[in-house]
């Protein structure tokens, strides 16, 4: 029995590749169930985003003949040729699949360095293959594993801790500039994927207020509907720039969008109350003699790309910490995988068992030596004896009563007989 991942990523397959072997989130669970009979594995999961395709399954027999009636089912389900599959294809088994698994989890095999996205999405394909009836105790076992590496990784490490984008640096700038987002007023200038990114990045932030000015009012306010948000056009912008605590502008324009006169004037309305303002674009939207204004606290693009370096480095640091950590809890589920052989669970059963009981009697034999009734000792022994025995085995079944996972209490009642005549 041995746990396999096969895939491509962004390392391995372009664009035009990678989309024509994406999994629709809608049809996931009817292609698991046609893996798993297509393809012969005891179980199966799919993780499928943007950037990566992976098949994360337990099966029996050779790795090649594996690969082979994946690629067979991935050409046939997909419909896309093996010629177009196999270069961008890679192969993991046991420890090495384990060890990607935790890998992808954790942010260090992503596009970006230490990004959190991966773990929602892995978690979903978890739910995805879980409402399917694709998984069991190993698969089962593995992701949870999984996400628990991916949360020490988070708690022990800085990995996720550094903006490595101008949209998250721009925010954490604010964050570290207000000591609360909560009251901050936002005019975002734009709605191409940079202020949509921005935006985002704020909502999650709780921001107080955000308006998004845009030459085109549809594009404005389309990214305005995910966050709550105002429009106005970029002709309105001079008499709601008072209002703004915080303004982030990133367009096209070939030309500054903002003057220093403008500012200027704002900057009176608000009493010199201070207004922070990040330049995205290229060439600027923002004069640059804005930043001359006292009351302005201006960055542009090259100040942050100055900043996301050094935070890019700092992930590169703790990624070196994270990998450690992989590998050690690669090597413990390994390790707990290969306690699965019948012999060594039967040796283990039979050892916890002997062990309660030699504890059990031992007791009983200095009550003996004290001159405690000899029936009480029984009765102690055998009500402890059995007490012991019973203990995991009822709260395992409890959870599955609990969990309403009725196979599992299937298997319970036919391993301990409970249903004989």
């Amino acid at each position: 029995m041995s746990i396999v991942t096969v895939g491509i990523n962004h390392k391995t397959a372009s664009v035009a590749v990678r989309e024509k072997i994406a999994f629709n989130p809608d049809q996931l669970s009817t292609a698991l169930n046609d893996m798993l009979s297509s393809v012969g594995c005891k179980e199966a999961a799919i993780l499928s985003t943007c950037n990566r395709t992976e098949l994360y399954l337990v099966q029996e027999g050779e790795l090649e003949q594996t690969k082979d009636k994946l690629v067979d089912w991935l050409e046939q389900h997909h419909g896309v040729p093996a010629s177009t599959i196999v270069p961008s294809l890679y192969t993991h088994q046991d420890l090495g699949a384990v060890n990607h698994m935790m890998r992808v989890a954790c942010g260090l095999d992503s596009l970006v360095l230490g990004e959190p996205q991966i773990l929602g999405q892995m978690k979903q394909a978890y739910s995805q293959a879980k409402a399917a009836g694709s998984l069991a105790l190993i698969m089962d076992r593995l992701f949870q594993r999984t996400f628990g590496v991916a949360k020490q990784v988070r708690t022990d490490t800085d990995i996720g801790a550094s903006a490595v984008s101008v949209a998250f640096a721009a925010v954490n700038l604010a964050k570290h500039i207000f000591a609360s987002l909560k009251k901050a007023r936002v005019l975002l200038i734009g709605a191409g994927e940079t202020i949509e990114l921005v935006a985002k990045h704020l909502y999650e932030n709780q921001v107080g207020k955000i308006t998004v000015a845009n030459r085109t009012l549809s594009r404005a306010e389309a990214v305005a509907e995910q966050i709550g948000g105002d429009v106005i056009t970029l002709a309105q912008i001079p008499e709601h720039m008072a209002q703004a605590d915080i303004v982030i502008s990133s367009t096209g324009s070939t030309l500054p969008i903002i003057g220093k006169g403008m500012v200027e004037r704002a900057l009176q309305q608000r009493k010199h109350q201070p207004i922070f303002m990040v330049d995205l674009a290229v060439p600027r939207d923002i004069e640059e003699q804005v930043s001359e204004l006292e009351d302005v606290f201006l960055y542009t693009v090259d100040d942050l790309q100055g900043i996301i370096a050094k935070n890019i480095e700092n992930r590169r640091k703790a990624a070196v910490e994270a990998e450690s950590i992989v590998n050690q809890q690669a090597d413990s589920f390994m390790a707990w995988l290969r306690g699965l052989n019948t012999q060594d669970t039967v040796v283990s059963f039979r050892n916890q068992c002997l062990s309660e009981r030699d504890q059990l009697l031992e007791k009983a034999k200095q009550q003996l030596e004290n001159n405690k009734n000899p029936e009480a000792v029984l009765a102690e022994l055998a009500t402890k004896l059995t007490n012991k025995l019973m203990h995991a085995p009822t709260s395992a079944m409890q959870r599955a009563a609990q969990g309403g996972e009725l196979d599992k209490l299937i298997y319970l009642r036919d391993v301990y007989d409970l249903d004989k005549k």
